[in-house]
């Protein structure tokens, strides 16, 4: 990463600090103070070692400069507290802040860029590369000014009392971060690469974590262990670099600050001792003025120290803003919606004429098509894999950007509220969503006020009352629709997009991995919901496709072919298809048979 790339993270890390400018300042005030009754504490333990040693006083006549010590040392604790305190809701709010600008900014990409990446990287990026920020504002930066603050108020003390440890002081303070930025130098790239490094190998984990099933099967355990372990070498290496680099930045600072207190040491020595005459304003040095300096001396180089011990966290966040930053600054072809009502939105219409559908980078992924569903029809999208069908759901969803026109009741989609657009969509997909809850959080997600009759009514259509009633609706599902089978776990889906009340039915692959029996009770459901209703099916099951009032044939993002059953099921690449899948249904009837 060079200076300028550095610099700049640097600033934007600098700049989201204004989101939490009260907490940040609180933790600098508080730091302040802590400084300010330090000076008060060395004093009061100086003059207490130069009555005794010096004027010889009576240890009772000192016990209000205990008392004074005692009370300054509480202070000094609870400014610290309210300092840690300060600074965590600083590095929170910001980090809410920055975690609130990704979710947004993947909300505008939608989920066809989401699903260019590993749910493992974007948990990365939106957890753990945010979560690394927090001691950058939580301790770097108020650490940064109490730098600053600290020994000059110190400075502002010393030299009335000793010029000559205040030049000491002065010349010496500068080597602490000047050799800090040089050992540091190194680290926010090597926090970059160990980023980069997570990112891969949480992505990869996380994947084959779902696939296991599918490795066991395949027999691949074990090179997926392999590489798996490959991965975690990495990762390793790259963060024992970063320690590497943090204890060496702590090794440093300790190094050259304690020269810097021996020197203060040596000169008071000498002088103690006659050796050195000069420094002082009075006729001799007093005990009082070498012990409170000496008392100073290591706190006067903490501030810097405590900054270094910190730097590594700046190294860390820097580290973490690149993909951050990148991510967030990525120019996507984004799709512009506006604020227009939807005209008639019980009857739905849409058009197409020279649509092409673009990817968030631009690239165009189907199209030029032109079709016309028709208010009331049933509308079969089919298509070998990789056809397009998916991105031109995503396009009429509103999630992918589109070129050439595609009219919603004759508004362009572009011109839509596409609040509004949504509500009037019905969408089942081939894998059903379940979130973590019970089986009435599920059904009812986004409608919490949905009354208990419209609950039944919608379960029963869905046919999903079979095994609710044995279940009951606070039955808890787990992660990834765990304690469901895949068939009772559609139809909860289809009974949550029954509540919708949408008048256009936006169906992918909603038979997919059912069994037979849950296929038929789907279906069965399905039709008399989308009746008389605008329908877009997409389905591999084209032998179910005769009462389709038309059928869209994809290939290779070209629309090939359009027409009814009957017209397309002996020609083109419908036919092929068509035959295709006939040839197989046999085929796996007859291995079942035999």
């Amino acid at each position: 990463m060079d200076k300028k790339t550095q610099r700049s993270l640097n600033q934007w890390l600098k700049s989201q600090s204004k989101i939490a400018k009260r907490w940040l300042m609180l933790a600098v005030g508080f730091g302040f103070l802590s400084g300010v009754l330090l000076l008060g504490q060395a004093a009061l333990l100086a003059d207490i070692l130069h009555q005794l040693i010096i004027e010889g006083t009576d240890k009772q006549e000192l016990i209000w400069h205990f008392i004074g010590i005692i009370v300054l040392v509480a202070g000094r604790a609870l400014c610290s507290w309210a300092r840690e305190i300060s600074g965590y809701r600083c590095g929170e709010q910001v980090r809410l802040y920055i975690r609130a600008l990704i979710l947004e900014k993947l909300r505008q990409l939608g989920p066809a860029h989401i699903k260019g990446k590993p749910a493992g990287s974007w948990a990365t990026l939106i957890l753990e590369q945010v979560e690394d920020m927090q001691d950058f504002f939580s301790r770097y930066l108020p650490q940064m000014s109490l730098s600053v603050l600290i020994p000059f108020v110190i400075l502002l003390v010393v030299f009335p009392l000793n010029w000559a440890a205040g030049l000491i002081f002065l010349f010496t303070a500068p080597l602490v971060p000047l050799f800090m930025a040089l050992v540091g130098m190194g680290a926010a790239d090597a926090n970059r690469r160990n980023f980069k490094a997570l990112q891969r190998l949480s992505g990869h984990f996380y994947d084959r974590l779902q696939a296991m099933t599918t490795i066991r099967l395949f027999n691949r355990a074990e090179s997926e262990t392999e590489f798996l372990h490959s991965a975690s070498e990495i990762f390793r290496k790259r963060t024992m670099e970063v320690l590497r680099l943090a204890f060496l930045s702590s090794a440093v600072l300790e190094f050259f600050t304690s020269i810097s207190i021996a020197i203060v040491a040596v000169y008071f020595g000498f002088t103690f001792i006659g050796e050195l005459n000069f420094g002082f304003y009075g006729a001799t040095i007093t005990l009082f003025s070498g012990l409170f300096i000496l008392i100073l001396a290591p706190e006067f180089y903490q501030p810097l120290r405590d900054l270094g011990t910190f730097y590594h966290a700046k190294a860390q966040a820097v580290g973490a803003a690149e993909s951050i930053v990148n991510f967030l600054d990525a120019k996507a072809d984004t799709v512009s919606h506006g604020e227009q009502s939807l005209p008639t939105p019980e009857n739905i219409q849409i058009e197409a004429n020279n649509l092409s559908v673009l990817s968030t980078e631009g690239k165009t992924l189907v199209g030029p098509v032109s079709f016309t569903i028709q208010p009331g029809q049933q509308t079969a999208l089919v298509g070998p894999s990789g056809a397009g069908k998916t991105s031109l759901i995503n396009a009429l969803l509103g999630f992918l950007p589109y070129q050439g026109s595609l009219k919603v009741n004759g508004v362009e989609l572009s011109e839509l509220n596409i609040s509004q657009w949504r509500q009037t969509i019905n969408w089942v997909g081939q894998n059903p969503l379940l979130i973590h809850g019970s089986i009435k959080d599920n059904i009812t997600l986004g409608k919490p006020s949905v009354s208990h009759e419209d609950l039944d009514t919608a379960s029963k259509q869905a046919y999903a009352d079979e095994f609710i009633d044995s279940l009951g609706y606070d039955y808890t599902i787990s992660d990834r629709s765990g304690g469901l089978s895949v068939g009772q776990a559609q139809r909860i889906a289809l009974a949550r997009a029954m509540l919708q009340k949408g008048q256009f039915w936006l169906l992918d692959e909603p038979t997919a991995s059912l069994d037979a029996n849950s296929e038929k009770l789907l279906l069965k459901s399905l039709e008399s919901q989308t009746q008389k209703k605008t329908t877009l099916l997409i389905s591999h099951h084209l032998d179910q496709l005769n009462n389709a009032d038309q059928i869209l044939v994809l290939e290779q993002g070209n629309l090939v072919q359009n027409g009814t059953f009957d017209e397309l099921k002996e020609h083109g690449l419908f036919s092929v298809m068509l035959k295709a899948k006939q040839t197989q249904t046999h085929q796996n009837k007859g291995d079942l048979d035999a």
